[in-house]
């Protein structure tokens, strides 16, 4: 039998994806733990340490499911789970189109907002939408990926509960990177994704439902099963999942809840500035420094902590930059959606440290004096 070739080890400051994104060593390594029966004594042992680490990082009171399965997974969970009505969905990148099309997929009769990926769908749109007919829920991404633009989630929630709307929230590139307070801010229900802020492998989802939501829930027609939320709130209080988990990703999680309590999610939330606010002036410096026009996509007052979308002049191919970065030994990401020929992407959350973005910043560089250069 022939066998396949081993993936290289790289070295960690190197991956700088919007994600999944680059995962500790140590936090790898627990992923080696032993299998245990998932309705046992000992399984119970470790997802009350998952749930030690979670909820400090969403902030909140409320027990944080997790799901086998990706951030979209949960995504079709808020869904199917809404109360019955009409969903409004503000749609300002690739990745609120996704929460869109989901409802529509569902069956929910579903009003799109927005459409401008350049910015947040403005508040009075949304006031609009609401004061012309009932909504149960609405839909909106809090860090958009493919942009790196971000919504003000508190302001929202607290126009949508006047008009008796619940709000459900894909912070996938948020959490953990941007401030998020689920309870403070009566958010309905957000998620996340372990591959992005978190610093974990891909193949979970995190959730928190408020009572108010999960109250509703059992209203909910076509709620089917694996996403049912309703039974994901039975299981929880009995620190289990409802279905069998992925056990390896669960000791994982453990382990890195532990570090960033460690940290505190008030540090983290302050080193993702940082980052955010130098890879900002870094975009202004290089546009100085080649003498061409690039910039941030996102508007000033709208920008995301963990991912910076660059818009690149028309003379230059996002795909050559990254495959010139790629040269140098680092992996930054393409533009997505309609953006793909027009931006790239550096995802400076997780883990990742100030030196670390420094040097994919200065290689990123490098690769457009290259191409300048040659052209």
């Amino acid at each position: 039998m022939t066998q396949s070739p081993a993936v290289p080890m790289t070295p960690f400051g190197t991956f700088f994806l919007p994600g999944p994104t680059e995962v500790r060593p140590e936090v790898l390594a627990a992923m080696t733990g032993p299998m245990l029966p998932h309705r046992g004594a000992a399984f119970e042992a470790l997802f009350a340490r998952v749930q030690a680490g979670l909820k400090p990082i969403f902030r909140t009171q409320r027990p944080v499911y997790v799901s086998s399965s990706s951030a979209t997974g949960l995504m079709e969970a808020a869904i199917r789970c809404a109360r019955p009505g009409a969903i409004l969905c503000l749609v300002n990148g690739a990745f609120s189109e996704r929460f869109a099309n989901i409802a529509h997929s569902c069956g929910r009769d579903a009003t799109i907002i927005g459409g401008d990926w350049h910015r947040p769908v403005p508040l009075e749109v949304v006031e609009a939408a609401l004061e012309a007919r009932p909504y149960s829920a609405l839909t909106v991404v809090h860090s958009e990926t493919s942009t790196g633009t971000l919504t003000d989630i508190q302001a929202l929630t607290q126009l949508a509960h006047r008009y008796d709307c619940a709000v459900l929230v894909d912070s996938v590139t948020g959490l953990a990177g941007v401030p998020v307070e689920t309870d403070a801010w009566e958010l309905d229900f957000v998620l996340t994704g372990s591959q992005k802020a978190l610093a974990l492998p891909p193949g979970l989802a995190f959730g928190v439902a408020s009572e108010r939501f999960i109250a509703t829930a059992g209203l909910a027609e076509g709620r089917g099963l694996y996403f049912d939320l309703v039974e994901f709130e039975q299981y929880i209080h009995k620190n289990q999942t409802p279905n069998t988990p992925a056990l390896s990703l669960l000791y994982a999680t453990a382990v890195q809840g532990e570090r960033i309590t460690k940290e505190t999610i008030e540090r983290r939330w302050e080193r993702h500035t940082q980052m955010a606010e130098h890879t900002h002036s870094w975009v202004h410096e290089l546009r100085q420094r080649v003498g061409e026009p690039f910039c941030v996509y996102a508007p000033d007052d709208a920008r995301s902590h963990t991912v910076t979308a660059v818009s690149v002049p028309p003379s230059l191919s996002p795909d050559a930059i990254v495959k010139g970065v790629a040269k140098r030994g680092f992996v930054i990401g393409g533009g997505y959606g309609k953006l793909k020929g027009s931006t790239f992407r550096i995802g400076h959350m997780g883990d990742h440290t100030m030196e670390g973005l420094e040097n994919v910043l200065e290689a990123t560089a490098e690769s457009i004096e290259e191409l300048l250069a040659s052209s």
